[in-house]
């Protein structure tokens, strides 16, 4: 029985996504940085180190690695978009899933929201424009006030000559 589990390619290939994320846990306990291309490091080397041991061929490391990864990134967006636990995302009662494998996805998945988070937050603060930086061609509105800045060719963007304030964000249609 124990000869048929191991030669079974299904449960072969359960247990190599096991021990996949079990390295990428372990990787990212000791990263200093927790970010995204971390995440992307750690899968590389978990997805090499399959490999190099035999356990997979190249072919199945790449799928367990995309599998991993698609898993983490839906994970995490759950967390975000909802709030609610990881056991809700799994559907199930947790007491069916071993304790150390729910604690590696929860960890690896609450890490990819926090990255994922950061990155929607640098973007949105990307959106914005501030006083001192040059911008092309547009309509530009503070963001305090409202007041409404028309720029015809490139220019530098000035403190808002209404209330003094430095941020700006592209304008609407409707307000220009």
């Amino acid at each position: 029985m124990a000869t048929e589990k191991k030669n079974d390619p299904i449960e072969r290939m359960a247990d190599a996504y096991e021990r996949m994320l079990e390295r990428v846990d372990a990787m990212l306990d000791i990263a200093e940085s927790r970010t995204i291309p971390t995440l992307r490091k750690s899968l590389d080397t978990a997805r090499e180190k399959a490999v190099e041991l035999n356990e997979l061929t190249r072919e199945e490391a790449e799928k367990l690695a995309t599998y991993v990864e698609r898993d983490m990134q839906d994970a995490a967006h759950y967390l975000a978009e909802t709030g609610e636990e990881l056991r809700n995302w799994w559907r199930f009662d947790v007491e069916l899933v071993e304790r150390r494998m729910m604690e590696m996805f929860a960890n690896v998945a609450d890490r990819t929201r926090i990255e994922l988070e950061k990155f929607a937050n640098q973007a949105r603060e990307a959106a914005f424009y501030h006083t001192g930086e040059v911008t092309g061609p547009g309509t530009l509105v503070c963001t305090e006030c409202g007041e409404v800045l028309h720029f015809h060719k490139a220019g530098r963007i000035p403190p808002c000559p209404k209330c003094r304030a430095s941020r700006y964000r592209r304008g609407s249609q409707s307000e220009t």
